[in-house]
C-alpha cells in the first residue's frame, strides 16, 4: 500500500509539472526570462478570470479601468526596465526606472488603433519568443495582451508588433532610463 501511495505522489507531482509548463510558467531553466512586472498585481493580473471564450474573443464589454495591453522594455547600454500599461478607456502609466510615472489618456480614436492594431489576426501569429540572435545591449520587449505573453527583441520584430508599438502612447515602447 505504501509503494502505491508513493507511486501515485510521483506520478501527481509530474502531473503538476506539466500542467505548469502548459500553463506557461516564466524563468523556469535556462535562458527564459521572468515575467515582466515582478509579483502579481491588479493592474497585471485580473483578481478575476476575464470574460473571455477559448479563442480569446471577448464576450462582455471591457470595464473602463481593465487593463488593455502591458509593455515591459529590458535591457539595452544603460540597462532600462520599464513598463507602460494602457487600459480599455485609453488611460495608462509609464514607469521608467526611478522617476515618478507618467499618467495620460489616448483620444478615443488613437485607444481604437491601438485595440485595432493587438486584435489583428497577424498580431496573434507574432512568435511567443525571438526566432534570431539578440543584439548586443538591445532592448527585449515583453507585450501581455489577454494572458498571453510576446517577447521580442530588436533584432526580431514583425510588422505586426510594429503597428502595436506604433499605436502605443507616447510613440511606442518605453526605452528611456
Amino acid at each position: 500500500m505504501a509503494r502505491g501511495v508513493r507511486g501515485t505522489g510521483k506520478w501527481c507531482g509530474a502531473l503538476l509539472l506539466a500542467g505548469a509548463l502548459a500553463g506557461g510558467l516564466s524563468g523556469c531553466g535556462p535562458g527564459v526570462p521572468p515575467t515582466p512586472g515582478g509579483a502579481p498585481s491588479s493592474a497585471s493580473v485580473p483578481a478575476v478570470p476575464s470574460p473571455t471564450t477559448d479563442l480569446g474573443t471577448p464576450t462582455a464589454e471591457p470595464q473602463p479601468g481593465e487593463v488593455l495591453v502591458e509593455v515591459v522594455v529590458n535591457g539595452g547600454l544603460a540597462g532600462v526596465r520599464n513598463r507602460l500599461v494602457v487600459h480599455y478607456d485609453g488611460s495608462w502609466t509609464s514607469r521608467s526606472g526611478t522617476r515618478p510615472p507618467r499618467t495620460g489618456r489616448q483620444t478615443p480614436a488613437e485607444a481604437a488603433e491601438l485595440r485595432a492594431a493587438l486584435e489583428d489576426p497577424a498580431f496573434a501569429l507574432v512568435p511567443d519568443r525571438p526566432t534570431g540572435k539578440p543584439i548586443p545591449d538591445g532592448f527585449q520587449y515583453y507585450v501581455t495582451y489577454r494572458h498571453r505573453l510576446v517577447v521580442a527583441d530588436d533584432h526580431t520584430r514583425p510588422p505586426a508588433l510594429d503597428r502595436v508599438f506604433t499605436a502605443l502612447p507616447e510613440g511606442g515602447p518605453p526605452t528611456s532610463p
